[in-house]
């Protein structure tokens, strides 16, 4: 008998305060992609984006099409010519082709790292607006519910107004 009155006390005593943990742990959501793509500092970058790459876009063009006259001058003269400068030719087009693809990689890569160096300052500075608002809230944890960051359900309170005018907007 003892011993089931200390069984059925301490089962209580673990209901009690695994209940208590559960209420003192507060989690909120916030889908960081909106807040992101919301905020004023994304036009600029977008716009600097989009002017870097119509100028890495028309400096391919050119390229594109110095290669496509040559192609066709060479190709009408190819008859006129001996085998030896033909091959010459061939082997510049083919030097042309490989640089084109080569600017493109390179103007990739570019254009990936100015992305990355225009995002990061935006993206902290989201972070630390979460990180204010979270704390000033109370939560313990700030879940970011984007779409694919594994957040299967956010029943929680959802930052994402607050974090805004928080910034400012």
């Amino acid at each position: 008998m003892k011993q089931i009155k200390t069984l059925l006390f301490a089962a209580a005593l673990f209901i009690g305060a695994t209940s208590f943990t559960n209420a003192q742990t507060k989690v909120a959501h916030i889908d960081t992609g909106v807040l992101v793509e919301s905020m004023p500092e994304m036009t600029s970058a977008r716009a600097e984006m989009e002017k870097m790459g119509k100028t890495y876009e028309a400096d391919i063009q050119e390229m594109v099409q110095e290669y496509q006259t040559k192609a066709k001058q060479y190709e009408a003269e190819a008859p006129t010519k001996t085998n030896e400068v033909n091959q010459q030719r061939g082997e510049e087009l083919a030097q042309m082709q490989q640089s084109i693809r080569q600017f493109q990689a390179d103007s990739q890569r570019q254009i990936e790292k100015k992305e990355l160096d225009l995002l990061k300052p935006i993206t902290e500075k989201a972070k630390a607006a979460i990180l204010k608002v979270g704390k000033a809230q109370g939560f313990n944890y700030v879940l970011d519910s984007s779409q694919g960051s594994g957040v299967i359900m956010a029943a929680g309170k959802d930052l994402l107004k607050d974090v805004q005018k928080e910034l400012g907007f």
